[in-house]
């Protein structure tokens, strides 16, 4: 008979999407990441820019915009295996 080791279960990654009210491009990138979470666990904070008017300045043109670490790492466009590509290699260097 064979002893299985428990599974390790991998953190989630911490995820900050940048969003709001509206945005098309915003709730497809919102479904991205619900589906890439089914193969690499995130903890997806959405983050609505019109409530801080510095983040509105920063990111008003640019959004969806993912940061992880601090770090963006992907803007509209989202592309989602590139995206899923770049979150699953973030998450396996932890």
């Amino acid at each position: 008979m064979r002893l299985r080791r428990p599974e390790q279960k991998q953190a989630p990654l911490p995820v900050t999407l940048y969003t709001r009210q509206g945005c098309g491009l915003c709730l497809q990138a919102t479904d991205a990441l619900r589906r890439i979470s089914r193969r690499t666990p995130l903890l997806v904070t959405e983050v609505d820019i019109d409530g801080d008017d510095a983040l509105q300045r920063r990111y008003f043109m640019e959004i969806p915009v993912i940061v992880v670490d601090g770090e963006e790492i992907a803007r509209a466009p989202i592309i989602e295996p590139v995206l899923a590509e770049i979150l699953a290699d973030l998450a396996a260097a932890r």
